[in-house]
């Protein structure tokens, strides 16, 4: 059971490997974020249990569908934006394979922040604003995609055109709700084998700015997202270093 998730994390990485190199790419995108929340999942599940499976499903899954449906519907909190078709069936405009994102990379999110600091407001700053800065590559990516767009993108930041702050803004905000209620069980301390969870999170981060910076040419994402979740990041491998 132990080896279930570096086995997932391997399939991840080879299909991360795999997206700059094809044209029609929503297919690896849909497989990717699939794999990606097994992981995560099974990896809660093995660790910590069902009370860590229902928390992070039910809140960066259930409550990222409907945080999503609402966004969708009346622009709050991310801004006014649509999905096209092409990432799968949609309910209530919401592609089904957007929450599956939420869940996936909060948990590894989460288990760093675990990791580095042992207060709990500051597990859950640094979580929440790890997991928002991801979305400085996911969105930018994801638009140059043509998968989802926004109605009235401004203001923007320098270089990340046609994408609001106020989605950013959105992010970490409910970011901060998710790991608000991860932070709720006592027994939180870090263990040996969250190792593939902290090498998902630096794996995201170091692979996301070579892949903006050298094969999507999306530069401004790869500083924006470099710079930010280098916040996140850096404290991680610090701490695994010692």
């Amino acid at each position: 059971m132990r080896t279930i998730p570096w086995v997932l994390l391997g399939s991840l990485i080879l299909a991360q490997i795999c997206y700059p190199l094809l044209t029609d790419r929503a297919a690896i995108t849909m497989a990717t974020v699939v794999i990606g929340v097994l992981l995560s999942v099974s990896h809660a599940l093995i660790t910590r249990g069902r009370w860590a499976v229902v928390a992070l499903v039910g809140t960066a899954g259930v409550g990222g569908f409907l945080v999503e449906a609402v966004g969708v519907a009346t622009g709050f909190p991310f801004g006014t934006y649509d999905y096209s078709g092409e990432l799968g069936p949609k309910v209530l405009g919401v592609p089904l394979i957007i929450p599956l994102a939420w869940t996936w990379m909060a948990w590894p999110a989460w288990l760093a922040a675990v990791r580095v600091t042992g207060s709990r407001l500051k597990r859950i700053a640094l979580a929440a604003f790890g997991l928002a800065c991801w979305d400085l590559f996911l969105d930018p990516q994801m638009v140059a995609e043509g998968y989802w767009s926004w109605h009235d993108p401004v203001p923007a930041l320098p270089g990340l055109d046609g994408i609001p702050i106020s989605n950013y803004l959105g992010w970490l905000g409910f970011a901060v709700l998710i790991m608000t209620v991860l932070s709720l069980k006592k027994d939180q301390e870090p263990r040996t084998d969250d190792q593939p969870m902290y090498a998902l999170w630096i794996w995201t981060y170091a692979s996301s700015v070579l892949a903006h910076l050298v094969f999507l040419d999306l530069p401004a994402s790869a500083a924006w997202g470099g710079i930010t979740m280098s916040a996140a990041v850096l404290p991680l491998v610090l701490k695994l270093r010692k």
